[in-house]
C-alpha cells in the first residue's frame, strides 16, 4: 500500500480486529490509543505482585469471531474451553445444581438438564422447557422485540420469579448486563437463541488461561506490527476533520480513511455532525456498570474454576489463582453484572457484604485469611440494553467516504459483548478496504458523496 495508513481511534477489542484484518488485507493501519495499554474493558494491572484482570471476561465457543480473532493473535492455545457446557450453580443455604449438556443434538441438548433442575419445582422445570420452546419462535431482528422488556415476555410465558431467579436470569444478566425487567427482548432472545437453543456445543464456555493484558494487548501490539501497522499509546485524538485527517495531541495527521473504534458517547463526541447527523440519537444510549470483587485467601477454599450462584450478591465466581501468578492461597474474582446498587459502594462496605457471602457458598472460607480484598470497577462497562436500545445503535457507515464506526454498541446483531466488538471492528475494516480498493483515498472529503 502506498500514501498515508487507515487511523484507528481506540484501541479496544473493535480497534484491534479492524488493524489486524486491515494488516492482513495489505492495508497498514496506525492505531491510536488514549490510555497507555491496549485492550480497552478487557485490561490487566499489577497490584502486591499479582498479574490481576480488571474483570473476568468469558466467552463461548459459538463467538467465532472472537476466537477467529484468537487465533490470529496467537492466543488459541491461551484460553480453555470446555468439552461440554458444564456450570455448577449454588445458593448460600448450601443447595447446588448442575446443568450440563447432553449427548443430544440441538435444542434438546439441555433439555434433560433441565427436567432435573433441583432448584426449580417439578412443575416450574416443564413450564421452562415450554418457555424455552416459545422463546426458539421468536425473530431477535423484529423491531417489535425491541420494545418489550424480557421478564414481561416471561411472566407472560409462565415463567414464575422463582423461574426468572434461578434459571432465565443466570444467564440474561451475564450476558445482557441489565435484570430481566430492564433487558430488551430481542437481544434476550438473541442470546438464548444462539447460545443456549441452537447448536450443541454453542454454550460450551472459554476461559482465558493468561492475563487479559497478555492475552489481548501484548499480543495485538505484536500482530499489528507484523503487518506493517503501528500502535500510539497515550495518544489523544480530539478531532476528525476532512481529508481525512485526525488531530492528535494537537497534531495533524493524515489518513487514507478513519474507523472510530471508541465508546459510544467518545464517539459522539469525535464524528463531525455532518458526518453523522443521527449521532445525538446514538448518543442517547446510557451504560450499565459492572464491578468485580477480588478476594485473596491464604488458603485453598474451593476446587471449582468457576460457579454461577443465585440468592446471593455474588453471581459468578472464577478462581483467578494460577491467571495472577498466586503461589500460596487462593485468589476468588466475584464478577457482579448489572451493577448499579455497588458501583458506588465503598470497597469496606463491600467486603463486609461479600466476604460473608463467599463463607456462605464455600465453608472452607470460613477458616481462612483473606489477605487482600479490592474492588475494580467499571461504570460504563457496556451500553444498556433495555428496550429501546436497539432502535438507537447505529450502521458502521458515516456520511463521510472513508468514516466508520466500530464498537460493541454498534449494530452488529450481537448484544455489547467481546463478540460484538470483533464483529464491529471486522466489519468496518471491511468496509474501509472497500473505500480504499474502489476510491481514492487521497481526495477524501466530506463533500466527495455527493458529487459521485
Amino acid at each position: 500500500m502506498t500514501g498515508a495508513p487507515v487511523a484507528i481511534i481506540g484501541g479496544g477489542l473493535a480497534g484491534i480486529a479492524a488493524a489486524v484484518a486491515l494488516g492482513e488485507a495489505g492495508h497498514p493501519a496506525t492505531l491510536y490509543e488514549a490510555r497507555p495499554r491496549l485492550g480497552g474493558a478487557t485490561h490487566s494491572f499489577v497490584r502486591n505482585g499479582l498479574v490481576v484482570d480488571n474483570g473476568q471476561h468469558v466467552f463461548l465457543r459459538c463467538c467465532t469471531a472472537y476466537r477467529g480473532l484468537l487465533d490470529r493473535l496467537g492466543g488459541a492455545s491461551q484460553v480453555d474451553v470446555q468439552d461440554r457446557f458444564d456450570v455448577r450453580v449454588l445458593t448460600p443455604d448450601g443447595r447446588s445444581a448442575r446443568l450440563r449438556r447432553s449427548a443430544l443434538p440441538g435444542p434438546f441438548h439441555l433439555m434433560p438438564a433441565l427436567a432435573r433442575y433441583p432448584l426449580l419445582a417439578p412443575a416450574d422445570r416443564l413450564r421452562a422447557m415450554r418457555g424455552s420452546l416459545a422463546l426458539r419462535r421468536l425473530d431477535p431482528a423484529d423491531p417489535a422485540l425491541d420494545r418489550v422488556d424480557l421478564a414481561t415476555w416471561l411472566a407472560a410465558h409462565g415463567q414464575g420469579d422463582a423461574a426468572r431467579r434461578v434459571l432465565w436470569e443466570l444467564f440474561a444478566v451475564a450476558a445482557l448486563n441489565v435484570c430481566a425487567g430492564d433487558a430488551a427482548l430481542g437481544p434476550a432472545a438473541m442470546v438464548f437463541q444462539t447460545a443456549l437453543f441452537g447448536r450443541a456445543d454453542a454454550a460450551d464456555i472459554g476461559v482465558p488461561t493468561v492475563p487479559l493484558g497478555e492475552l489481548h494487548g501484548t499480543a495485538a501490539q505484536a500482530a499489528i506490527a507484523r503487518h506493517g501497522g503501528a500502535v500510539r499509546l497515550s495518544a489523544k485524538v480530539t478531532a476528525i476533520e476532512p481529508g481525512p485527517v485526525i488531530v492528535v495531541d494537537g497534531t495533524r495527521v493524515k489518513a487514507s480513511a478513519v474507523i472510530v473504534a471508541t465508546p459510544h458517547e467518545q464517539a459522539a463526541g469525535l464524528v463531525p455532525m455532518d458526518a453523522a447527523p443521527d449521532r445525538e440519537r446514538w448518543n442517547g444510549l446510557s451504560a450499565s456498570p459492572i464491578v468485580n470483587v477480588h478476594v485473596v485467601y491464604d488458603r485453598k477454599v474451593t476446587d471449582l474454576p468457576f460457579a454461577a450462584v443465585v440468592g446471593s450478591p455474588v453471581q459468578w465466581v472464577f478462581d483467578k489463582t494460577r491467571v495472577a501468578g498466586l503461589r500460596d492461597g487462593q485468589y476468588l474474582a466475584v464478577s457482579v453484572s448489572a451493577a448499579d446498587r455497588w458501583i458506588d459502594t465503598p470497597t469496606a462496605r463491600a467486603r463486609a457484604v461479600f466476604v460473608p457471602a463467599l463463607e456462605r457458598l464455600f465453608p472452607g472460607a470460613r477458616r481462612a485469611r483473606v489477605t487482600d480484598f479490592f474492588v475494580t470497577r467499571e461504570r460504563r462497562a457496556t451500553f444498556r440494553q433495555g428496550p429501546g436500545s436497539g432502535a438507537l445503535r447505529p450502521e458502521a457507515a458515516t456520511r463521510w467516504p472513508g468514516l466508520f464506526l466500530a464498537g460493541a454498541w454498534t449494530d452488529t446483531g450481537w448484544p455489547d459483548t467481546m463478540e460484538a466488538a470483533v464483529r464491529s471492528g471486522l466489519n468496518a475494516a471491511r468496509l474501509a478496504r472497500r473505500h480504499l480498493d474502489t476510491g481514492d483515498p487521497t481526495t477524501w472529503s466530506p463533500n466527495a458523496e455527493a458529487a459521485r
